[in-house]
């Protein structure tokens, strides 16, 4: 159950680093043309699914999970799978120092995934990356993209506005907590991009938080969401899934629906008191945050916090304000 606002705060220190780095190099040459994409084809017809991990450099769960498949030699049974390491210069220059200043090499990758600036004349190395991978996203018909937070938070399963995206994550059955959001003001994210935000198009994309960006736990939850992901579309069967986790054990899952989204204006933002991932401010009205000269205030009871920021930047998301839906 999440934690309501009278309860622990969050903390201000940066949080330890308990996993290990995998080391990529032996991943860069790919085998479909683009370096980190590696795809394989059964005989059977099914479906294009692709695994994409390292979105943001210093997400590292996902790359543990990926490296850990490929190491395995997870093949599908049917249909095409793809296992991407998205921005790998990012997660080349991660410091332990500074960890949080790897999350990208010149501006964020998961907010270019529309049109304009895709075939745009703006450049950066992330966007040049993303440009280099769009032919293979342009082929799949889904996708899990791997993802981990600043802070300590349960799970989140992020499903996009459209119906598909919400009947896709409660499919897949983990994690416990799912999202339903536009994305963010910044820019459009992968998981939004295209043919996946299309309510008549049938291919659809999960954007799956596993945690804090290096606690124990996040490589499990990346694991465990990415073959019950390929579980669901028969990439691999059901039974092979069960036996590298278990039995299926999926909580039962809640909907949180963004009511609203709170954009960064100034460099004066500030919230009100400590704030963490699934707060529940229960009382409208509630002084939330101070923008400037602007009051933040929560637009209705029990108001879900879904993933404030720890690092407020002019321009982007402050914190997605939510609530439960059945």
């Amino acid at each position: 159950m999440p934690r309501r606002a009278a309860d622990e705060p969050r903390g201000s220190c940066v949080p330890p680093i308990e996993v290990a780095f995998p080391d990529l190099a032996r991943w860069e040459a790919g085998n479909a043309g683009v370096p980190y994409v590696w795809t394989f084809a059964s005989r059977a017809a099914g479906p294009h699914v692709v695994v994409q991990a390292l979105t943001h450099g210093n997400e590292v769960c996902g790359a543990i999970a990926v490296d850990r498949l490929l190491d395995e030699g997870v093949r599908p049974a049917r249909g095409t799978l793809t296992f991407v390491f998205a921005n790998v210069a990012a997660y080349g220059s991660f410091d332990p120092a500074e960890p949080f200043a790897s999350r990208c090499v010149d501006e964020d990758f998961n907010r270019v995934w529309s049109a304009d600036v895709l075939d745009g004349p703006r450049e950066s190395r992330d966007l040049a990356r993303a440009r280099e991978l769009r032919p293979v996203i342009d082929r799949a018909d889904a996708l899990i993209d791997l993802h981990s937070m600043t802070d300590p938070c349960p799970p989140l399963a992020l499903a996009g506005a459209r119906a598909k995206g919400l009947a896709l994550a409660r499919a897949v059955g983990v994690p416990e907590h799912i999202v339903v959001d536009a994305g963010h003001a910044a820019g459009r994210r992968l998981r939004d991009y295209a043919f996946f935000d299309d309510p008549a198009d049938p291919r659809a994309a999960l954007l799956v938080e596993c945690g804090q960006h290096w606690e124990r736990a996040a490589p499990g939850v990346a694991l465990e969401s990415t073959l019950r992901f390929l579980a669901h579309f028969g990439t691999i069967g059901r039974a092979e899934a069960d036996a590298r986790l278990g039995p299926a054990r999926t909580p039962a899952q809640r909907a949180i629906a963004v009511t609203d989204v709170v954009t960064i204006a100034s460099d004066r933002f500030a919230f009100a008191f400590p704030v963490h991932g699934l707060m529940v401010v229960e009382k409208a009205g509630t002084l939330l945050a101070t923008d400037g000269d602007r009051e933040v205030r929560t637009p209705h009871d029990d108001c879900v916090l879904v993933m404030p920021t720890r690092r407020p930047k002019s321009g982007e998301t402050a914190v997605r304000l939510g609530q439960f839906v059945p």
